[in-house]
């Protein structure tokens, strides 16, 4: 893959670092030896620069495939809502109704409020999460292969695999809750579920405590989840690849093992996009609900 690769080492670590784009500052010494005069935004060439380029890197790989599927789930919902038929659906308007209607009996069963953003935000966490969740069951040394061919160093193409990607989707449903809590409560009524409950104003310090903690673990387990068990996924699938280097009997016995773990791995990038879609309706029916 890269003339950096000489190891099973270097290849889990090639595997699992982002394409990262930022700014290395003027005298910093980089990983070929070559010293920069000037601050300069470039791409990372080693884990380390990744990391000295601190919080204004950008990831481009997961950000890129982020938008990139992003677009696909628009194109083809939004082809299938313009060519849609009154009459017995067939292909892709079929499998669009199905997909929306399984949303929907979601929406109803976990939200009882009324908010006509709740079942489209669902329906674009539950896609978009799934389609990136997806990108796990390509083979791990194609896309970056070529991306390497190419004179690309590095590229992970499951953007659920890092945590900047999971922690900004979590962040963007908590300000909706901290949002609707407090546009359905008022600020008044929001501090005082915060400050009140469940132990009532005598005990004001542990109410905050732990209700502050339960609001802050929304994001943080909403998150963790996601990115912990599609991580964890993708490093199977990175063992599993080192072992068809081992000789023949390795080699039959990855195959067998990568096509086992895929097959089970449809069921697991499902089911988190599942979670966080129900996990956000739960949410939000919370933050629509009214304390007295």
């Amino acid at each position: 893959m890269s003339a950096d690769v000489h190891t099973s080492a270097d290849y889990i670590k090639h595997h699992l670092q982002n394409l990262t784009y930022g700014k290395l500052p003027a005298g910093y010494e980089r990983a070929d030896g070559q010293t920069l005069q000037a601050d300069t935004w470039t791409i990372a060439h080693s884990s380390q620069e990744a990391k000295d380029m601190g919080f204004w890197a950008v990831n481009v790989d997961t950000l890129g495939f982020s938008i990139v599927l992003g677009a696909l789930f628009l194109f083809f919902f939004a082809k299938a809502a313009r060519t849609a038929t009154a009459g017995i659906p067939a292909g892709l308007q079929n499998f669009v109704e199905w997909i929306v209607e399984f949303v929907d009996s979601s929406v109803r069963g976990s939200f009882s409020g009324r908010n006509p953003l709740i079942a489209p935000l669902a329906l674009t966490i539950f896609i978009w999460i799934f389609l990136m969740n997806l990108m796990d069951l390509v083979p791990i040394d194609w896309l970056p292969g070529l991306a390497s061919a190419l004179g690309v160093p590095y590229l992970k193409i499951v953007p659920t695999t890092d945590p900047n990607a999971t922690f900004g989707m979590a962040i963007a449903v908590f300000f909706l809750v901290l949002y609707y809590s407090i546009k359905m409560k008022g600020v008044g009524g929001f501090v005082g579920e915060l400050t009140l409950q469940p132990f009532g104003k005598w005990g004001m310090p542990a109410n905050l405590l732990l209700e502050g903690v339960n609001l802050i673990a929304k994001p943080v387990s909403l998150a963790l989840r996601l990115f912990g068990n599609m991580y964890a996924g993708e490093m199977i699938f990175i063992l599993i690849a080192i072992m068809f280097a081992g000789g023949a009997v390795l080699f039959l016995t990855g195959g067998v093992l990568q096509w086992a773990w895929a097959v089970f791995h449809i069921l697991i990038i499902t089911l988190q996009a599942f979670i966080f879609m129900t996990l956000t309706i739960v949410y939000m029916d919370m933050a629509h609900q009214e304390h007295h």
